[in-house]
């Protein structure tokens, strides 16, 4: 008889060290969760940040210059550079009527060129070279 008591006795003790095994279990798992999220939050917050502020350093500010295109008579296209806020910082000007292309360095506003174009619809493109190295189209039209 002895020898069952103990028995039973080592039983319930097991039964007590296994339920206050499963309590200490229970209270650790949300604290492990809430750092798990805590850290996911840092870490996606640092890559997030590395993307934006990696991208912003190759924005260019856009240039305020333009230029028209018009189709006068059957073929011939006038194109006119108007200038803009930063026309002084235009170093040359590139055209394309069609497969026809030109430059100008350092144009004046008000100056213009004419070219041959088809009878049809011809594409016009200009773009502005500036001082500090950057290009822009400026028009980009059919006429």
């Amino acid at each position: 008889m002895l020898r069952i008591h103990c028995h039973v006795r080592f039983g319930h003790l097991l039964e007590v060290l296994l339920m206050k095994l499963m309590k200490n279990e229970e209270a650790v798992s949300p604290v492990i969760g809430v750092i798990l999220m805590v850290a996911i939050t840092v870490i996606l917050a640092a890559v997030i940040a590395a993307f934006v502020f990696g991208m912003a350093g190759n924005i260019s500010k856009t240039k305020i210059v333009a230029a028209t295109a018009s189709q006068q008579g059957a073929s011939t296209i006038f194109i006119t550079y108007q200038g803009g806020q930063d026309a002084v910082s235009v170093a040359t000007l590139s055209w394309a009527i069609g497969s026809t292309t030109g430059s100008v360095a350092a144009p004046a506003v008000g100056w213009s060129t004419t070219g041959v174009g088809s009878t049809g619809q011809d594409h016009v493109t200009v773009t502005a070279l500036f001082t500090d190295g950057s290009s822009q189209v400026i028009l980009d039209t059919y006429v």
